[in-house]
């Protein structure tokens, strides 16, 4: 078949020993990025399988039904930037195994620096010392502080035993059946949500971004928090009502934000309005971005490619497809 991958920016994949298992196919790689449908189209006009890397590209009915040879899209975790019932209609499998029984681990990892950076303003003193600058200020201690965890799942709850390793009280706040197995695992529980955003000196988003979590954090709930709190989203910008975390910051509650996602990506405007505030460190969505977690993804992603082209599809998120796939 005919693969092509979307969005290789370091070209990286190439290099992975999961790349192998292509062996056989007509591989295209494409490092750049491109979002237009007519450049899209033109990409992608002779694809059989498409490979996506992660929410890079939006993949729209618009674009599908400009791809007669498309039979599979493969991809690992969530996807709400693939229009599955235009790929249903058109015949189009998407497999995308949702790894439900491990956290990335790498995420998790990056929370914590981004935690641990904010908190000892480590960015800026690393900036100012190349600069010759000795010291530019003091930073916050985590033991004896709060950390809130919002959303209880399998990254949140790793993130979790980082606070408690670190000495942190650990608050959680989550859907009631989360909210159990974190009193279970030995963790308290914020009696409400107001209260959850008032008491935490650390907060972590860790959610997934469905329709019932786009803006669950509201501008009233972001000035509960302490003036020295910190806000740390690794997640998806679409958890924080548009616009709300910069007017926070602004005002000053909470003091700092320590972000990887953005609304609209990739950012390459130096002055997004969140880039301008000093009270914000960003990294460019990089939480899963590491060579060990890539080595697990693309395993899988590359799998369903060779099960596809066996004639055994598997992770089928739009199953009802496979009456009417195209061969």
């Amino acid at each position: 078949m005919n693969v092509t991958i979307l969005d290789d920016y370091f070209d990286t994949l190439r290099t992975l020993d999961c790349f192998r298992k292509l062996d056989g196919h007509a591989v295209t790689v494409w490092n750049d990025h491109v979002q237009e449908i007519d450049a899209l189209a033109a990409r992608l006009e002779d694809t059989d399988a498409l490979v996506l890397i992660r929410e890079r590209t939006k993949i729209g009915g618009e674009l599908l039904d400009r791809l007669p040879r498309l039979k599979l899209i493969s991809q690992r975790s969530v996807y709400p930037h693939i229009d599955i019932a235009s790929c249903t209609r058109l015949g189009i499998v998407v497999s995308s195994n949702m790894h439900s029984d491990t956290p990335s681990y790498a995420a998790a990892e990056l929370t914590w620096a981004l935690v641990l950076s904010a908190m000892r303003e480590i960015p800026q003193n690393v900036a100012t010392l190349k600069a010759g600058i000795w010291q530019i200020g003091v930073g916050h201690t985590l033991r004896g502080k709060t950390l809130g965890i919002f959303g209880y799942g399998r990254i949140g709850a790793t993130v979790a035993g980082y606070g408690k390793a670190f000495g942190m009280k650990v608050l959680v706040w989550s859907r009631e059946d989360s909210r159990e197995r974190a009193r279970v695992d030995g963790y308290d529980i914020a009696a409400s949500k107001e209260e959850f955003f008032e008491r935490c000196d650390v907060l972590s988003l860790h959610m997934r971004l469905v329709p019932a979590t786009r803006g669950i954090v509201t501008a009233g709930d972001l000035t509960r928090m302490k003036k020295t709190a910190l806000i740390v989203n690794t997640s998806r910008a679409g958890l924080i009502a548009p616009g709300a975390l910069v007017a926070a910051l602004e005002a000053g509650r909470p003091g700092m934000a320590a972000v990887d996602v953005f609304e609209e990506e990739p950012v390459t405007d130096p002055n997004h309005p969140l880039l301008r505030l000093s009270s914000v460190i960003a990294t460019p969505h990089i939480g899963y971005v590491t060579y060990d977690e890539y080595e697990l993804q693309f395993a899988d992603i590359f799998d369903q490619i060779v099960a596809f082209a066996a004639g055994t599809p598997v992770n089928v998120v739009n199953p009802d497809v496979l009456e009417h796939r195209r061969a």
